[in-house]
C-alpha cells in the first residue's frame, strides 16, 4: 500500500497516539457476520495504522486490544479474543520486527491466558532493540486497574522502607505504571462514533487532544489517521496556561 502522509511540520506530529479500536463487533453484525469476523478484519487495519504512523514519524502508538471490562462479554467471544490476540502476535511479530517496530505489553497478568503472555513476552524480547517506533499492545488493560496496581506496589515500598511518603511525586507514581517509559498521550483517537475514553490510559491522557471519528474500526484507513493528525496539528495546546 502506497501511503501519502500530509506535509506537517514535525513539531506538530503527535509523539504518542492512543488508539481505541472500537466497533469491530458492530461492523460484523451490520453485515450479518459473527462478531469475531470484525475482530479478524481489525488485525489488518491495525497493521495499516502502524505503517501510517511510521510514514508520519509518530514514535509511539498504544492500541487498546482487550480491556479488563471485556471479560464481561460472552464466553465464546472472550475465548476467541484470547486466542486471537495470541495468534496475531505469533503471525505478525516477525513482520513488525522487520519494520523496526518495538512491541511492548501493558496490562494485568491475572486472568490473562498464559499462552497470550508467552506471545507478548516473545514479541517484546524479539523487538526490544528496535527504534523505528513503539507499539504498545494493551491487553487485559484498564486505566483504574493500572493505577490500583501502581499504588499497591508503591505502598509496599513505603511499608518496607524503600520509599519515604514525603518523597512521592507524580514522577514517582508514574514509575510504577505498567510502562514507565510511556510518554504522555498527545492524540487520543477513537473511531466508531462513541465519545468516551472507556478507561484507557487516564493518567497518560490528562492533556491529550481527543479526536472522535464516526467510522467503525474495520473501515478505518491510513487516511483517517492522517486526517486525525491534521486536526491535532491545528489544535491550540496550552496545557493549562494561556496563549502568548
Amino acid at each position: 500500500m502506497k501511503l501519502n502522509p500530509p506535509n506537517i511540520d514535525p513539531e506538530f506530529i503527535p509523539k504518542h497516539i492512543a488508539l481505541v479500536m472500537d466497533g469491530n463487533g458492530r461492523w460484523a453484525q451490520e453485515r450479518g457476520l459473527k462478531r469475531t469476523e470484525g475482530h479478524k478484519r481489525g488485525e489488518a487495519v491495525l497493521l495499516d495504522v502502524v505503517d501510517a504512523c511510521i510514514a508520519m514519524g509518530v514514535p509511539y502508538l498504544s492500541a487498546y486490544a482487550f480491556s479488563t471490562e471485556n471479560w464481561r462479554r460472552s464466553a465464546d467471544e472472550v475465548r476467541f479474543l484470547m486466542g486471537f490476540n495470541r495468534d496475531v502476535l505469533a503471525r505478525q511479530r516477525q513482520e513488525l520486527h522487520e519494520k523496526g517496530v518495538r512491541v511492548k505489553w501493558a496490562g494485568r497478568r491475572p486472568r490473562l491466558w498464559r499462552s497470550v503472555i508467552r506471545e507478548l513476552e516473545a514479541a517484546e524480547e524479539l523487538t526490544k532493540d528496535n527504534t523505528t517506533m513503539t507499539l504498545v499492545m494493551c491487553v487485559n488493560y484498564g486505566g483504574r486497574a493500572e493505577l490500583v496496581d501502581a499504588t499497591r506496589r508503591l505502598a509496599e515500598d513505603v511499608k518496607s522502607g524503600k520509599l519515604a511518603p514525603g518523597a512521592i511525586t507524580e514522577k514517582t507514581l508514574g514509575s510504577y505504571l505498567y510502562d514507565p517509559e510511556m510518554p504522555d498521550v498527545d492524540l487520543f483517537l477513537r473511531p466508531s462514533g462513541e465519545k468516551r475514553t472507556s478507561n484507557f490510559l487516564p493518567w497518560q491522557s490528562v492533556y491529550a487532544e481527543m479526536v472522535y471519528q464516526d467510522k467503525l474500526f474495520p473501515d478505518f484507513t491510513p487516511q483517517d489517521l492522517f486526517d486525525a493528525v491534521e486536526e491535532y496539528a491545528r489544535r491550540d495546546r496550552r496545557f493549562g496556561g494561556v496563549k502568548k
